[in-house]
């Protein structure tokens, strides 16, 4: 099995994809093979603009071809659980854009289909498979800066475009589930654990969803988690990790790029900065889901993963609303 090829659709034309895309021309196991659309002519136009060769004018048509083995889903996130489920039924393997889903109900649905039909299915947190973080993850295993006590995250940018998918209620907006998933995904990573309780603050948009979000996690033995995002600031994003004896801070931790850094300084106030390798940023979740799908191998953002990212998004949106902390655990 292991020469073989995965073949791979893209369900929609989201601007999302553009990242997706040389990810799949870069693999030598992956190709991309079609994109589906609800307008025949706009995937045929799609498909002629970045040279697939197959266009189909519904979800439907794509998911019922043999021709397809996995398909990305890069709809709006309120579509994200039923059309990871749709595709699941049909016996195809699912990379789905974050968030997976707006709630561990659905979160469940899908562990089910997939269980159902023994497909792989994945929430696509490309920055997981990132060199950068996985050498976080070990300085922080290794004990770089002593017994952990404080982590601080943020990921905002400044949205000014009325009408966007991300303000509408229906469509599953609001920053934290755009920006905020992520600095939550990843303090969850590198603590290898669940929080046992937290406490959410929101500001509201016009629309209803929320457009600043700040939040507090603990975690078991009282190390705590800050974090912050939205639409209302200048674009930023970082993690920092408190030790006992040192501190590590990580520029650009969601979306590394060349000048992305790790920054190790000890209780002496010595400093080591540490480059990670560039690779194609998208490239290692599209390996991933290979590996698990064609080799059977574990994969790096499991469902119970993603079902407790959720599970704590929704107990901060909860307490957001009610003014009170949540117990996860």
């Amino acid at each position: 099995m292991a020469d073989k090829i995965l073949r791979w659709g893209l369900i929609s034309t989201a601007a999302i994809n553009r990242r997706l895309i040389p990810a799949l021309r870069e693999s030598q196991r992956n190709v991309l093979t079609g994109v589906a659309s609800r307008d025949l002519s706009r995937a045929e136009t799609y498909a002629r603009e970045w040279k697939i060769p197959k266009a189909y004018g519904s979800y439907e048509a794509m998911l019922a071809d043999p021709e397809i083995d996995a398909v990305y889903v890069s709809l709006p996130n309120s579509l994200h659980a039923p059309w990871t489920i749709a595709a699941a039924q049909a016996g195809k393997h699912v990379l789905c854009e974050k968030p997976l889903a707006g709630s561990v109900e659905e979160v469940d649905a899908i562990a089910k289909a997939g269980q159902d039909t023994g497909v792989v299915i994945a929430e696509a947190f490309m920055y997981r498979h990132h060199p950068q973080t996985l050498k976080v993850k070990e300085l922080l295993d290794d004990g770089a800066i002593g017994p952990l006590r404080y982590i601080h995250g943020a990921f905002s940018f400044f949205l000014n475009r009325p009408g966007d998918v991300r303000l509408d209620p229906e469509l599953g907006g609001g920053g934290i589930w755009d920006v905020g998933c992520y600095p939550i995904s990843y303090g969850r990573a590198m603590m290898g654990t669940e929080a046992t309780d937290v406490f959410g603050w929101q500001l509201r948009g016009a629309s209803g969803v929320d457009v600043g979000f700040t939040g507090q996690l603990r975690f078991p033995g009282d190390v705590f988690f800050q974090f912050d995002c939205g639409f209302q600031e200048t674009f930023r994003q970082t993690m920092q990790f408190v030790g006992e004896t040192g501190m590590i801070q990580v520029t650009e931790p969601f979306t590394p790029r060349e000048a992305a850094s790790i920054t190790v300084k000890d209780a002496n106030d010595k400093t080591e900065v540490i480059h990670s390798p560039q690779v194609e940023l998208y490239l290692g979740e599209v390996e991933d889901l290979y590996d698990a799908a064609v080799l059977g191998k574990p994969q790096r953002v499991t469902l119970a993963d993603s079902r407790g990212n959720t599970a704590t998004i929704q107990a901060l949106l909860r307490s957001s609303r009610t003014g009170q902390a949540e117990r996860l655990a």
